[in-house]
């Protein structure tokens, strides 16, 4: 993950994986404009959508008690000149769940589903809380190419093209997931879907999916994501 506005743009628009971005990105979109139950977020900048009750209480209550069974101080990827994020950039706890738990492979399927992306090609399901005080600070979900990793998550399935995260609970104040380039901020609410595109229709990984987890307030804040790569994951 990276916040670095120094890559450039020419490094982004002959992106390797930009052919498989756009592809993914056509297809889902498709997917989604014909879904009813899918509305699309007020921005022209980066496609971002919701689905308001994608799981009930009783799911969102199954999956905070696997997330607190694994969660664990967060880590985060190194940015992109080599450096490592500062110690308050990320303060949440977080966890990958058991990927072959029925529960969770229920979960995922209907993700799957839902964006029409090969199942192989998802992340395993990640668990996030967030405690009074605790955030992540604005970041992309995609890789810059010029990080030192990047060759590595490459060979590994490439560029991640799809974000989706589920909230599971009410927050009582503060925990809004921002969009902080464009301006939109989204409240948790439990069972609600959020979803964007982590590229251009072009294929470009996209600047204006930068966004953060703002810090918690009052309350506690649990989340699942799953990220889906180009390519075949692992």
């Amino acid at each position: 993950m990276s916040t670095s506005t120094s890559i450039p743009q020419e490094m982004l628009d002959n992106h390797p994986d930009r052919f498989a971005l756009a592809r993914i990105g056509a297809q889902v979109r498709g997917r989604l404009a014909a879904n009813p139950a899918v509305y699309q977020l007020p921005t022209e900048k980066a496609e971002i959508y919701a689905v308001g009750d994608f799981l009930d209480q009783r799911e969102c209550r199954k999956l905070i008690e696997l997330v607190n069974a694994v969660a664990e101080p967060s880590k985060t990827f190194e940015m992109d000149d080599g450096k490592v994020y500062g110690p308050r950039h990320r303060t949440s706890y977080s966890g990958n769940v058991d990927p072959w738990d029925p529960f969770i492979r229920k979960v995922q399927r209907r993700i799957d589903d839902l964006l029409g992306i090969d199942p192989a090609f998802g992340e395993t399901v990640q668990g996030q809380r967030y405690e009074v005080g605790q955030e992540f600070r604005s970041h992309f979900d995609w890789f810059p190419p010029t990080a030192h990793y990047w060759p590595k998550e490459q060979k590994r399935g490439g560029q991640r093209s799809y974000t989706a995260m589920v909230f599971l609970n009410d927050v009582e104040e503060g925990g809004t997931t921002d969009f902080t380039g464009i301006g939109l901020s989204v409240e948790p609410k439990p069972g609600a879907l959020l979803m964007w595109n982590n590229a251009t229709p072009e294929g470009v990984p996209n600047r204006w999916t930068l966004h953060a987890g703002t810090p918690v307030v009052k309350g506690t804040k649990y989340i699942i994501t799953k990220w889906y790569r180009c390519r075949k994951w692992g």
